[in-house]
């Protein structure tokens, strides 16, 4: 089992992402992390989720997939060279002042941002690739994590779009 970031766009509606995740239930598919915002496409959302699974599991799930109406395009990113982020706040207790001290130097060694400082804690902007978000998160660990909240990956393929095969491809191919 290895993890899989999987891009899909679908078209916008209320229904669409229950459609989605139903296929990820029905088969006991666990999602590790789960992102969705509009595209530059008025009406089309891009959602990327990040499974753990087998590549015959992921592969049967992106079939799947395009069996939802609002799906147009499906892509496994996990073999491509890609630019992957994630959004982190997290507030940390900071009691003393040496402790503030420490916990701003690692803020600044991971360029990570102070969002607001409060009399027994501070709030940290961190973005980056999952691995820094897990680190800096486990640093903070021992000064005591009041609060945290995480965005889920978003990712996309470097350089040129990568050639996909959308819905309307993959009609004309079974005709």
């Amino acid at each position: 089992m290895s993890k899989h970031t999987l891009v899909a766009t679908v078209e916008e509606g209320s229904a669409t992402l229950n459609r989605v995740l139903s296929l990820f239930r029905q088969r006991s598919f666990a999602i590790e992390s789960l992102s969705i915002g509009r595209t530059n496409e008025h009406g089309i959302m891009r959602l990327t989720m990040v499974v753990d699974g087998a590549r015959s599991a992921v592969e049967q799930v992106t079939k799947q997939l395009y069996k939802v109406v609002e799906v147009r395009k499906v892509s496994d990113l996990s073999e491509d060279p890609r630019v992957e982020r994630e959004l982190a706040l997290i507030k940390v207790s900071c009691k003393a002042a040496p402790q503030r001290a420490e916990v701003m130097q690692i803020v600044d060694i991971y360029r990570a941002r102070v969002v607001d400082v409060a009399t027994g804690s501070l709030m940290i902007e961190v973005t980056g690739p999952t691995v820094k978000v897990d680190s800096l998160i486990d640093l903070f660990k021992p000064y005591g994590i009041k609060e945290l909240v995480r965005t889920g990956v978003v990712a996309m393929s470097r350089g040129q779009a990568s050639a996909r095969v959308d819905r309307a491809d993959r009609l004309k191919l079974v005709s």
